[in-house]
């Protein structure tokens, strides 16, 4: 009588320990979310380098950083490929002041506070969300 109520049990902990997040994570462009995992990773996967990139502080702690507007995904794996961490994340320009100037096909991105100067991301960052859509 006892085995399937611990069966049952192993099956409720194995469900619990699923690390798909159900909302996205939102991280800010240019800023960083510390994220904590539950054991040592082994394998980071970036669904799209050009949006966000992932800095592996230790084996159980890394920074997601926020490098271009969009949504991308980040796995993070430990030695046997059982997944630690698996998100969606969503690069927003944030509540930073920040103006982006086009001139024709040339975007400038200008931070703001006091006044408004170039940002280091001046020349497009080479994403493609740093070029204009084009109209048919």
């Amino acid at each position: 009588m006892r085995l399937p109520v611990v069966f049952a049990a192993l099956i409720v902990a194995g469900a619990s320990s699923a690390v798909a997040q159900s909302r996205p994570l939102t991280v800010e462009i240019d800023h960083a979310q510390r994220i904590a995992l539950r054991g040592a990773a082994a394998s980071v996967i970036v669904g799209n380098p050009a949006i966000a990139d992932v800095t592996v502080v230790d084996a159980a702690t890394l920074y997601i950083t926020g490098k271009g507007y969009g949504v991308t995904e980040v796995v993070v794996v430990d030695a046997i490929g059982r997944p630690l961490f698996q998100n969606q994340v969503v690069v927003t320009g944030g509540t930073t002041g920040a103006v982006r100037v086009w001139r024709g096909a040339q975007m400038t991105e200008m931070a703001c506070g006091g006044s408004c100067a170039p940002s280091i991301r001046a020349a497009g960052a080479g994403t493609a969300a740093a070029t204009p859509p084009t109209v048919p």
